[in-house]
């Protein structure tokens, strides 16, 4: 059976500050356009029926300097929208909410785990057709991408808190025995 491959967008200033960043359209910084174009030899044994990428210019600038012809670009895999904590760092986050988790509690004016259940499902569900005609690349962010790992497991949106996922890495979404599987995790380009 076909996959889904699951690409990170390069590093920007902000995720390496480790800011949260949903609808902040930020570039990648000279690091992230090199580990973007690092991509390609990662990639470059693949092809895809279909390269879905975010709307955000980081997933989209990562998919073009990694080599992928871009067929699609979908909000349904744009990172979780954060809301009032946009731009903000977990420990300042929890100075004025100490017991904050993002994937129990959602953000205030942004999303809730049950929204981004939602709009993952439903991008899952645009996919399974694709992947009867062969591989599909995902161009995604950190948390929304481990979130769409998740319920690819058919796990609840919080198991994603147990999947690190780095800035310009390659992950695979597959089968063993016809039963939704991990198949490579957080590698970063070779």
């Amino acid at each position: 059976m076909a996959e889904i491959v699951v690409v990170r967008h390069g590093q920007t200033e902000w995720s390496a500050a480790g800011r949260h960043t949903s609808t902040t359209d930020l570039d990648l910084t000279p690091e992230g356009e090199a580990g973007a174009k690092s991509l390609a030899r990662a990639l470059a044994t693949r092809s895809f029926v279909a390269v879905i990428t975010s709307p955000r210019k980081r997933a989209r600038r990562t998919a073009e300097l990694a080599g992928l012809v871009i067929t699609d670009v979908d909000n349904d895999i744009a990172e979780w929208n954060y809301g009032a904590y946009e731009g903000l760092t977990t420990p300042e986050i929890r100075a004025a909410a100490p017991s904050w988790d993002l994937w129990t509690d959602g953000c205030p004016d942004g999303e809730t785990p049950d929204q981004v259940t939602t709009r993952l499902d439903r991008f899952i569900t645009k996919l399974r057709p694709m992947l009867a005609l062969g591989d599909v690349a995902v161009v995604s962010h950190g948390h929304a991408s481990r979130s769409l790992a998740a319920r690819w497991l058919d796990q609840p949106v919080t198991f994603g808190a147990h999947l690190t996922l780095g800035t310009a890495t390659v992950s695979v979404l597959g089968h063993e025995h016809e039963v939704p599987s991990l198949r490579l995790w957080n590698a970063p380009p070779v």
